[in-house]
């Protein structure tokens, strides 16, 4: 044995012998690497093929990666890929030496009988380089783990991240002609179409708001804002319902205002249409209590998640999404509400907290690709105007909530005089004022405030003639 650039290498480096010290050190395939390569030097095409599978650095033996650097700076080039060019490139960069010389390229070429199977061999080389990368990630994680200068959330958040980084280059997008992605739009049209269906996306439900977006659609964030008194967690609960119960989406709440029994409270209400307040002391009729316990029976077969950690960072909702995505699959996550969350200590002032706190939801919902559903609250200057109509501007804190929102939605009381209305049932809109992949408009509901329910209003138009 010889020592070659920390690498134990076989004296009889022509060979394609594996031994087991080897196989013991670090996953690889001496075998398949040497095919690709070979594969190349006989068929240069074969590069392009090769190349969406597997780079440089997948490869485990150095003289195989600076060979396939020197076939990449030739393509570059727009030279051709034979021995003699590749020999003449690894001599330019002083690696010719080192890459086992023009001998060594010949009898890559000797060894490969053919092209055809390059690919597969590609797919090889790809499995082990990341079985590597995951002991790599490993050995962070204990490095990390031995730190304990480094916060335990910190240490989680990064473990985690090093975890999702080799799934992320796991799965490599390939560059995709027109006329296949046409091809796939072109089924999806076709499957919508047949089945008549106008929601791609989670439903929610509401069946003029799933009309007017489609449902929520992946990595998205949806915000929903408005005053105090508006409903803003009635209507979060209402989707997560109707989504996780008729639709049998797996759903993640984080509440930061509400407790997870008082969430529950209010889902058994809407479920079962008992008020909240006889569920809150337990005074239930002989008729109420069947449908209480059926309710509890159904709202337990859901894969609904709940956490009520006040104040969570955007920190710790990523590291606990991530793992409940990991063992779940989370179709949706839901945000109540937005402002109570608490952004990085480093940041000067609440704006830039609370910009941060949204770039880390937009984030996530990219991340995991699911959407992600928050409330917000309003700046008092909506209640300035005689309409009190709610705008964009009047989102509290932070411009950066409507440049991070996909869709921004408001809920409005329209009755003139929503003081005297309060505690009662009643009409109510909710304006979806910025639809970044759609139309705009206004959506008819009715809040049942003793249950905390919205329901779909009697629609009177069609929402396509929505602005």
């Amino acid at each position: 044995m010889i020592m070659e650039n920390n690498e134990l290498v076989p004296e009889s480096t022509f060979t394609s012998e594996v031994t087991d010290s080897e196989l013991r050190i670090e996953p690889h395939s001496r075998d398949a690497e040497e095919a690709v390569l070979g594969a190349v030097l006989i068929n240069p095409e074969k590069y392009f093929d090769v190349g969406q599978i597997i780079s440089a650095e997948d490869f485990y033996i150095h003289r195989h990666q600076w060979i396939w650097k020197a076939f990449s700076t030739l393509i570059e080039k727009g030279r051709d890929i034979d021995v003699q060019t590749v020999s003449d490139e690894l001599d330019k960069q002083g690696k010719l030496a080192d890459a086992g010389g023009w001998m060594y390229l010949y009898s890559l070429v000797s060894k490969t009988p053919s092209s055809m199977h390059a690919e597969s061999y590609a797919q090889i080389i790809l499995e082990k380089s990341t079985r590597r990368r995951l002991l790599t990630a490993a050995n962070q994680m204990t490095n990390l783990a031995l730190n304990e200068k480094k916060r335990l959330e910190e240490v989680l958040d990064l473990s985690e991240k090093a975890i999702f980084s080799v799934s992320e280059q796991q799965d490599r997008k390939e560059v995709q002609p027109i006329s296949r992605v046409l091809s796939t739009i072109f089924d999806q049209i076709k499957v919508l179409f047949q089945q008549d269906q106008e929601i791609i996306g989670i439903p929610t439900g509401f069946k003029d708001l799933d009309k007017l977006t489609g449902g929520l659609q992946k990595s998205d964030l949806i915000i929903v804002a408005g005053r105090p008194g508006m409903g803003k967690t009635g209507f979060l609960l209402s989707v997560l319902k109707n989504a996780a119960m008729t639709y049998r989406k797996h759903v993640a709440m984080f509440s930061l205002e509400m407790s997870n029994e008082q969430l529950v409270q209010r889902l058994i209400s809407q479920q079962t249409g008992i008020n909240s307040q006889k569920l809150r002391n337990g005074r239930l009729s002989d008729d109420e209590l069947p449908l209480f316990v059926e309710a509890v029976d159904v709202l337990g077969g859901t894969k609904i998640f709940l956490d009520d950690t006040p104040a969570i960072s955007p920190l710790q909702l990523r590291t606990k999404c991530r793992r409940l995505h990991l063992e779940y699959h989370l179709d949706m996550i839901i945000v109540d509400y937005l402002q109570l969350m608490t952004g990085d200590a480093g940041k000067d002032n609440r704006v830039q907290e609370v910009s941060n706190i949204s770039r880390n939801l937009k984030i996530l919902a990219r991340e995991l690709n699911v959407p992600v559903l928050t409330a917000a609250q309003l700046s008092r200057g909506v209640e300035q105007r005689s309409d009190k109509i709610p705008m964009l501007s009047d989102l509290r804190e932070s411009g950066s909530l409507e440049q991070d929102a996909d869709i921004v939605m408001f809920l409005h009381n329209p009755n003139s005089d929503p003081d005297k209305t309060a505690g009662l049932d009643g009409a109510m809109k909710l304006i979806v004022a910025k639809h970044r992949n759609g139309p705009i408009g206004e959506i008819d509901l009715v809040f049942l405030k003793k249950l905390a329910r919205f329901e779909d209003a009697v629609r009177k138009s069609d929402i396509g003639g929505y602005a």
